[in-house]
């Protein structure tokens, strides 16, 4: 009787820090002119694609872990601006975790240009190929533009949404990924 006290005490109290860590991920209302088909709280839709390196990816590949997709272009300037805040607040402090995935999904370009692109950046985050926008079309309107970020929990589960470069929303953001890390 003992034991399954402790147990269920242990339970309780697993389940409330888990708890507390989603109440500290914000709350948000995601405007309509931001152009996700998605919204927090969905499954992100299944895919498949190549990363620059030649190795397939996919949206299986990361179950069990904090996953960000930063949707970008090589003509888009506010992904040029947004990309060394990514790689230096971002990847670099997390690169080494091994419940973290970050994935920079070009849209629509050919392998040479967006190998080209991430030196011109100096970004060292994995790039994946978008042909045709196939991916992008899962979560956001086909002409609503890039710069934009989905994070995942560790379910797979849409919990934080971003558009274009703003500091509040990107400060936001990496809060929330340090939180999902906990």
């Amino acid at each position: 009787m003992k034991n399954i006290n402790r147990l269920s005490l242990i339970t309780v109290s697993l389940f409330l820090v888990s708890l507390s860590s989603f109440a500290q991920i914000p709350v948000k209302e995601v405007p309509t002119e931001y152009g996700y088909i998605v919204k927090i709280g969905d499954q992100m839709p299944a895919f498949s694609t190549t990363l620059i390196d030649g190795r397939k990816f996919s949206s299986t590949d990361f179950k069990g872990k904090v996953v960000m997709l930063q949707f970008t272009a090589s003509w888009c300037s506010v992904c040029r601006k947004e990309m060394p805040f990514i790689e230096r607040d971002i990847w670099q402090k997390n690169k080494n975790n091994k419940n973290f995935v970050l994935v920079g999904v070009d849209l629509d370009e050919p392998l040479e240009k967006v190998s080209n692109f991430q030196k011109d950046i100096k970004i060292t985050y994995p790039m994946a190929l978008d042909p045709g926008g196939k991916i992008f079309g899962l979560i956001a309107e086909k002409k609503a533009g890039v710069t934009r970020n989905i994070i995942l929990d560790k379910t797979g589960k849409i919990v934080y949404l971003t558009r274009l470069y703003k500091e509040d929303e990107f400060a936001e953001m990496v809060k929330v990924i340090e939180t999902l890390l906990k």
